[in-house]
């Protein structure tokens, strides 16, 4: 019984190894069309300056840093699920419209620096380091300081 644990154990440890050597820094002109075109209609005049391909199983998402510090991600159907940018303010056109409205009422003049969705909705923090989160409708379930 020991042995056998001992086994499943180092085989996870290898599997896990093994899957975090799957991360692979790419050329941005290497990157899916979608990404791109994505780059281009929300960060105008914006250069990627980093971008990495990270396999997951049989799968790739992709990682990418911009020339202003601003990183997002992408699922494995090419769809960001996470803007990051503490110099600028993440695009509107990123930020449903229930969120938006919700932020620019109640916090008018502090911008939001990061969304990310996730199963319940959307995590967002704004400048101030003010956490929210919003369910799928766009609805504050959560705030967090």
């Amino acid at each position: 019984m020991k042995k056998t644990n001992c086994l499943l154990f180092f085989m996870g440890l290898l599997l896990l190894t093994l899957s975090s050597c799957n991360d692979k820094p790419v050329a941005p002109t290497e990157l899916p069309q979608e990404i791109q075109s994505f780059v281009q209609q929300n960060f105008p005049g914006q250069a990627i300056s980093f971008a990495q391909k990270d396999w997951e199983w049989f799968s790739a998402q992709y990682d990418i840093t911009l020339a202003d510090g601003t990183q997002v991600s992408f699922d494995t159907s090419n769809v960001w699920d996470k803007v990051e940018s503490h110099v600028t303010p993440v695009p509107t056109a990123l930020v449903p419209a229930p969120i938006a409205t919700y932020v620019s009422t109640n916090f008018p003049a502090v911008a939001i620096v990061k969304i990310e969705k996730e199963n319940y909705g959307y995590d967002v923090e704004l400048a101030n380091d003010l956490e929210l989160k919003f369910n799928q409708q766009g609805a504050l379930m959560e705030m967090d300081d």
